[in-house]
C-alpha cells in the first residue's frame, strides 16, 4: 500500500513542474496564515489548549485500559 502511494506521488510530481509545486505550497502557508490572522489571538490559544487536554484524555483512557490488561495478566499467571 505505501509503494502504491509513492508511485503515485512520484508520477503525480513528475507532471507538475518544481516551480508550481512551490508556489502551490507557498500559496498554502499563506492562506493558513491569513486564516489564522481572522481569529482572535484569544481563540487560537484556548484551541491549543483544548487540543491538549483532549489528547490527554485520550491518553489517561488508554493507560486505563493498559493496567485493566496488566491486572488481567497478572490475575491469570
Amino acid at each position: 500500500m505505501t509503494e502504491n502511494k509513492t508511485r503515485t506521488q512520484k508520477s503525480f510530481e513528475a507532471c507538475i513542474p518544481e516551480e508550481t509545486r512551490q508556489h502551490l505550497r507557498a500559496a498554502g502557508e499563506e492562506l493558513r496564515k491569513s486564516v489564522q490572522a481572522l481569529l482572535p489571538e484569544g481563540f487560537v490559544t484556548h484551541q491549543k489548549r483544548a487540543q491538549k487536554e483532549f489528547l490527554l484524555a485520550w491518553r489517561s483512557l488508554i493507560d486505563a485500559a493498559i493496567d485493566r490488561l496488566e491486572k488481567s495478566e497478572s490475575k491469570a499467571a
